[in-house]
């Protein structure tokens, strides 16, 4: 089965989502209380929750479209969303250690998908 493009676009939309859910989880865990209401109130962790089910939805959703083996390294941009994001909105540093694996992981996903072009129905 041939990956679709779009399907490759509709996991990385997903990365995106997930990631952001992770910044919702870290801003709503400075309020963060082992109460139920105090979680259920907590909009910032509500927030998160709600991003990882609609990214939960999209991700399967995508695999219809194409190769496991393909799609799911693409959630590996992960990494570089949560990158990004973090220094924009939680005023992270980044230092060159990471700049060093998130320039692995781009090549990583690129040599999969690469590698993928001349994938073999079959072979092992």
């Amino acid at each position: 089965m041939a990956t679709k493009f779009s399907a490759a676009l509709l996991v990385l939309f997903t990365t995106l989502l997930t990631s952001s859910a992770q910044l919702f989880w870290k801003k709503g865990s400075a309020a963060l209380s082992f109460d139920i209401f105090a979680i259920l109130t907590n909009h910032y962790l509500m927030a998160g929750i709600l991003l990882y089910i609609v990214g939960g939805v999209l991700l399967i959703l995508s695999f219809r479209g194409g190769e496991v083996s393909v799609l799911y390294p693409i959630i590996a941009t992960s990494y570089i969303w949560v990158s990004f994001l973090s220094i924009f909105f939680l005023n992270e540093l980044m230092n060159s250690f990471k700049w060093l694996g998130v320039a692995s992981i781009i090549t990583g996903i690129v040599l999969i998908g690469y590698g993928s072009k001349d994938s073999v129905p079959g072979a092992i």
